[in-house]
């Protein structure tokens, strides 16, 4: 299970966590307003009311054991000066993995140079789509066709490799459908993606894109070794 703060609890980190969440991470909310706190606490493992800007503060909720953090506090006035030291504790913290939310680019450069991994500009970026790059990075498109369902991209985990469709038992071990296999094939000298309908007999190999079916949950959980 992957362990993620989400710092800062405005419109898109509150969404953020609770999608997070309910994809199966651990999630540590963190905000100073307490009735952001009060209104996230029944969603997400761990929510904490504190000054972010505080290392040891951090420290004592974890936060240096995290996967990764997001740094999703509001911009204007003074909430980008706490953006910036946030960022800075977390890269002394040793956390392996910092997102920032930036409302320009400048912004976005600054908090770059700083320490972070990566930038979200959340005016053109879903929360539900961050949570799938988070907690699912071998999901690299998703498309929904029912409410918490989806047909999603999947690239196959050296797990699957050299194994057939029947030996997997996705249906069985996962609760999803492989519904067609994404595979690159030598034409002449040129090489060229090809569609295959799976049989229980195809053999995945670990070059294979996946195209899966089924609930987000269910394939967000899905091996990506």
């Amino acid at each position: 299970m992957k362990r993620i703060a989400v710092i800062g609890l405005g419109r898109f980190g509150t969404k953020l966590a609770m999608a997070l969440s309910m994809s199966g991470a651990e999630v540590i909310a963190i905000d100073r307003d307490r009735e952001s706190v009060e209104d996230i606490r029944d969603m997400v493992a761990h929510a904490v009311r504190m000054d972010s800007t505080e290392i040891d503060a951090l420290r004592s909720q974890g936060v240096d054991k995290v996967d990764a953090a997001v740094v999703g506090m509001a911009q204007g006035g003074s909430a980008f000066e706490s953006a910036v030291m946030t960022i800075v504790n977390l890269k002394e913290l040793g956390v392996p993995k910092i997102y920032a939310r930036a409302a320009s680019v400048t912004a976005g450069r600054v908090l770059t140079a700083v320490g972070a991994t990566e930038v979200i500009y959340p005016e053109n970026e879903t929360a539900q789509r961050w949570a799938y790059k988070l907690i699912a990075p071998h999901i690299s498109d998703k498309i929904a066709f029912a409410p918490g369902y989806s047909l999603a991209s999947v690239k196959a985990p050296a797990s699957f490799d050299g194994r057939t469709v029947m030996e997997l038992q996705l249906r069985q071990k996962y609760n999803v459908n492989l519904v067609a296999i994404q595979r690159a094939q030598s034409v002449g000298a040129e090489t060229h993606d090809a569609i295959t309908v799976p049989t229980p007999d195809t053999t995945i190999y670990s070059t294979d894109v996946l195209m899966i079916a089924g609930a987000d949950n269910d394939i967000a959980r899905l091996p990506q070794e």
